[in-house]
């Protein structure tokens, strides 16, 4: 994993996290099938651009889950830190996505790797804005 960056976050639609957190179940997205693993990114200056990339015209209340390779690997998982890649169909044209290596989670999400989850901050139009304790 990279020095500079200590924790791993994942942006997550809360009513797909919610159910998961309730049951202690294990959390895959969407695209997990297509992708083959659960994005992430360990630079909280990338949260946001990700974010309005490749989520913004998906409705509702989202949450930023901080773990960290330590916690993912002790659920079973493994996090390798490799080029950017689409999300589902949309190709990862954001600035800077060529710029560093971005953490892939190899399997599903446990409650028992998340630290900490964050709200994020959206307007009105979709656009995310923050993500709190982490981008302000």
């Amino acid at each position: 994993m990279p020095s500079n960056h200590r924790h791993v976050y994942h942006l997550v639609q809360a009513t797909l996290w919610e159910p998961v957190a309730a049951t202690d179940g294990i959390y895959l997205p969407p695209t997990y099938e297509t992708d083959g693993f659960v994005h992430a990114t360990a630079n909280t200056q990338k949260l946001l651009s990700v974010a309005n990339h490749f989520y913004r015209d998906i409705p509702g209340q989202w949450y930023c889950l901080r773990m960290t390779v330590k916690t993912l690997s002790l659920t079973g998982v493994e996090t390798v830190f490799e080029g950017t890649a689409p999300v589902g169909d949309i190709q990862p044209g954001f600035e800077g996505a060529g710029d560093e290596l971005f953490p892939h989670i190899y399997g599903g999400i446990r409650p028992a790797a998340v630290l900490q989850v964050h709200i994020v901050t959206r307007a009105a139009d979709g656009t995310f804005l923050a993500v709190d304790g982490v981008t302000d």
